[in-house]
């Protein structure tokens, strides 16, 4: 694995001694730590604008205009670090390395920045334990949370701790033990050390790391699971239509198979005439190729005009309308995608005549009827389906074009009721009454849709 490869592996739930999460979820995963780099990168580059805002504009004594001023040279350094941090965050994944010395750098120049006030300002160093800039110190360990990885808000929280430990230290040292006390008032009005407050400082930046680490590892687990289920989601609107996804996405109890329910629609059968034969005699791959050309040919058209694709069979599509995607115009749909489809189909055998191929007959079918909706399966293997008497009838239809020697056809029945809901056919429809159709005891009325 690479270097990156384990820096998620430390965070991801195991299952069975492997890694539960798949190659494309970690890269989700790597691409928003890298977006987050940038965007703290971003957040400190508007806070060295802060510091220097507020610099510039504060009123300084004359004992600091005269003297040495460090802030500047600090405030410069930060500014440069944070440009490199950025240019280097844009062009590259940065290394665990940089990211843990970009941290102590960070809580490093914020402190020495706290350090350097009483050298502008010609005072002791117990001068600046009192300065509001240390709050911060909090801002830049909030800041690590951005990534969700605890590890980089613990390294600035312990950096900040010890920093500002140090920092005490050095007052107390530099200062004198005289200038120790304990009391608040005194504390407040005299450059003095109240080795208290410092410790609670201490102890509240501490407190809000950890706090922070326990947020954050709680919150990575519900990234991951966020991440995991996102794509999960994106593949499951590949193998189901939109609807039925947000269906089952938004299910507040898990489905079991049958809850179904009644609805009003219309069913398509799509059929390549001949492929059983032409799968025998031709290369799989050609097959596959060939397939993929189809399914990528008319699965547009029939979305195009509300279709859902039910499932694949083969060389066959079976296609509902006004089911999952409830409509009131579901005949005059399916009758349209048909014209579209058969469109389609004379412009892709001119394409395969001028390619010296032989082009592809396709059969269409539609009826229209009461179906039940719902889910299928023994509860481990689901699936989204239609029963009812027109589906039967639907693919028994698309066998008769053969026979009728057409390539389309749709029931009577299912022609008017399109007619009623708008559909308009581009040219004259025959019909052929009485049709004995196989698998159908009673003859019925069809309408040719295609010849």
């Amino acid at each position: 694995m690479t270097s990156r490869e384990n820096e998620v592996a430390r965070f991801v739930p195991k299952g069975n001694g492997k890694e539960v999460l798949s190659a494309r979820v970690k890269k989700i995963i790597f691409e928003q730590q890298d977006s987050s780099e940038r965007l703290i990168g971003w957040f400190q580059f508007s806070i060295i604008l802060i510091f220097a805002i507020l610099y510039f504009i504060s009123p300084k004594p004359p004992a600091a205009q005269s003297a040495f001023a460090p802030v500047p040279w600090v405030l410069a350094a930060y500014f440069g670090f944070t440009l490199l941090r950025l240019g280097l965050s844009w062009r590259h994944r940065l290394a665990d390395w940089f990211l843990y010395l970009s941290v102590i750098a960070d809580m490093g120049l914020l402190l020495g920045l706290i350090w350097s006030f009483h050298i502008q300002y010609g005072q002791p160093p117990s001068f600046y334990l009192k300065v509001p800039t240390l709050l911060y110190v909090f801002i830049f360990i909030a800041l690590r949370a951005l990534r969700f990885e605890a590890r980089f808000v613990i390294v600035a929280g312990i950096s900040a701790a010890v920093g500002w430990l140090v920092l005490s230290g050095y007052a107390v040292a530099t200062t004198g033990l005289e200038m120790v006390t304990r009391d608040y008032v005194y504390y407040m009005t005299h450059n003095a050390v109240l080795v208290g407050a410092e410790f609670d400082k201490i102890v509240s930046i501490l407190l809000v790391t950890a706090v922070l680490a326990v947020a954050i590892t709680r919150a990575r687990a519900l990234l991951i699971r966020s991440v995991a289920e996102s794509t999960a989601a994106e593949d499951l609107s590949r193998f189901f239509s939109p609807d039925i996804a947000h269906r089952i996405r938004q299910s507040e109890a898990p489905l079991q198979p049958g809850q179904g329910e009644y609805r009003e629609g219309a069913i398509l059968n799509l059929d390549i005439r001949g492929f059983t034969r032409m799968s025998r005699e031709t290369p799989p791959d050609e097959v596959m190729s060939l397939l993929t050309d189809y399914h990528g040919r008319m699965v547009p058209l029939i979305r195009a005009h509300g279709g859902t694709i039910d499932k694949f069979l083969g060389d066959g599509i079976m296609a509902t309308f006004g089911v999952d995607n409830l409509s009131e115009t579901y005949a005059a749909d399916a009758l349209a995608a048909v014209d579209e489809i058969m469109a389609a189909v004379d412009v892709w055998a001119e394409e395969r005549r001028a390619q010296g191929l032989a082009p592809v007959e396709i059969n269409a079918a539609v009826a229209n009827g009461r179906f039940i909706f719902g889910a299928i399966g023994d509860g481990k293997r689901l699936e989204y389906t239609v029963i009812g008497d027109a589906v039967n009838l639907s693919a028994k239809l698309e066998k008769q074009n053969k026979a009728e020697g057409v390539r389309g056809l749709a029931t009577l029945t299912c022609f008017e009721t399109a007619t009623v809901q708008g559909y308009r056919p581009p040219s004259e429809r025959e019909i052929r009454g009485g049709i004995r159709v196989a698998g159908i005891e009673a003859p019925i009325d069809l309408v040719v849709l295609a010849l």
